[in-house]
């Protein structure tokens, strides 16, 4: 069984007048409450830092409502702080990018930009919404965020967010991170990815510090071999809670389709989210639509809010790194499609966090290398190399440019 896509897809496009918006509005997070849908967008404009939208639909699939400035802009170093317009967050402050002066900049952030705050997921607990999403300073490997605001300052549009905080560990990229809207035996839920697996972990509450404590990857979904998503799989849209157990929406790539983002469809189950009882066979929602192709990345369906009205599921979702969009399926169905294939699906595994990936990743110094300056158009050796980890797990070598200062990379194999 598939999605069906919205005939009026893409339902948010950038909007050029609106410099923090003018390139990119994708990947957004989904939350149902007082009648509405609020969606909470990755954009990125001129100055290729991302920060978060908001847009609403009355009923899930046309926009009633989308405003105009950010909601939501890096504020703490380890978003990568760069050029904003005045935003909503914090209206007296504007902020600068190293990169404002560089003409031309190569993207080396997944969906394009220099850094910032990127794929939100929402989660409402009692009455407060928590916001998990990445964090990427532009050249540090990106990790999970957290931060939260009260849901009555959340529906009158007054962004009081708590100060965020990392909650995943250095050093390692982290992503795709959900909360689970239920405590399971006293304990949150929270999914993550470090490359290729779905993680889990259970904590006692949400009051991480960013310096102490932080997520260890105590169970593991893995990739299913010689199946579509063999690759890799990564939390979507926060768990849907059924009757047949928990629905979670995941994105996933496989090896022989390389680089192609799909949709898939997991159920957990209710008393152990870590017990998976059924899985897709094959992907709900594949690239295939003008849209999903046409881009800064081709072959790009990618998952980060979902919810039911009505009985239909309604799953919002990133088309090719550039546009927001959604598809929906009637959710029984979808379920009964779903239970029928519980036969022969991997089951959690539990696995000591060194095993789930959690590795710290020491900078190495590299001498004499050279990259392509953007700025200068030349092919000039690297100032002051360094060995990094890119925000899609690449390594490559960091530094600047020996005549003008610009920012530098190039990809190195591994």
């Amino acid at each position: 069984m598939k999605l069906e896509r919205f005939h009026g897809n893409p339902i948010l496009e950038p909007k050029p007048k609106y410099r923090w918006e003018s390139k990119a509005t994708f990947n957004p997070g989904a939350l149902y409450e007082a009648g509405k849908v609020h969606l909470v967008y990755r954009a990125i404009g001129d100055s290729d830092v991302s920060v978060l939208g908001y847009a609403s639909s009355v009923d899930g699939f046309h926009i009633n409502e989308r405003l105009n400035k950010p909601i939501y802009v890096p504020r703490e170093p380890f978003e990568g702080v760069g050029l904003m317009h005045t935003a909503a967050t914090h209206p007296e402050v504007i902020y600068f990018s190293a990169e404002d002066a560089v003409e031309e900049v190569s993207y080396v952030s997944g969906g394009g930009g220099w850094g910032g705050c990127e794929d939100p997921r929402l989660t409402k607990i009692d009455d407060r919404v928590f916001m998990t999403y990445v964090a990427f300073d532009g050249y540090s490997p990106p990790r999970v965020a957290l931060t939260s605001i009260r849901i009555n300052d959340f529906l009158a549009k007054s962004w009081q967010w708590q100060t965020p905080v990392l909650i995943s560990p250095p050093g390692v990229v982290d992503k795709n991170a959900c909360i689970l809207p239920e405590k399971i035996n006293s304990k949150y839920v929270i999914f993550h990815r470090i490359f290729p697996d779905i993680l889990i972990d259970f904590v006692d509450d949400l009051d991480f510090d960013g310096k102490t404590r932080f997520l260890k990857g105590e169970f593991r979904i893995r990739p299913r071999a010689s199946y579509w998503d063999s690759r890799k799989v990564g939390a979507g849209a926060p768990p849907i809670k059924t009757k047949d157990g928990w629905f979670l929406i995941y994105n996933g790539i496989g090896e022989r389709d390389p680089g192609r983002y799909k949709i898939g469809a997991m159920l957990l189950d209710l008393k152990d989210p870590t017990r998976v009882l059924a899985c897709s066979k094959e992907p709900i929602l594949e690239p295939e639509a003008w849209y999903e192709n046409e881009g800064w990345k081709s072959g790009v369906v990618y998952p980060c809010g979902a919810v039911v009205i009505s009985g239909r599921l309604l799953v919002y979702y990133g088309g090719a790194d550039r546009v927001a969009c959604v598809a929906s399926a009637n959710l029984n169905e979808l379920l009964d499609h779903l239970v029928g294939t519980r036969e022969a699906v991997p089951s959690f595994i539990r696995v000591p966090p060194a095993e789930a990936g959690v590795t710290l990743v020491t900078p190495v110094k590299i001498k004499r290398i050279e990259a392509y300056c953007v700025k200068c158009r030349a092919k000039r050796e690297i100032r002051n190399p360094t060995a990094v980890t890119l925000k899609n797990g690449r390594p490559a070598i960091r530094g600047t440019c020996p005549r003008c200062g610009t920012k530098m990379f190039r990809i190195v194999k591994a």
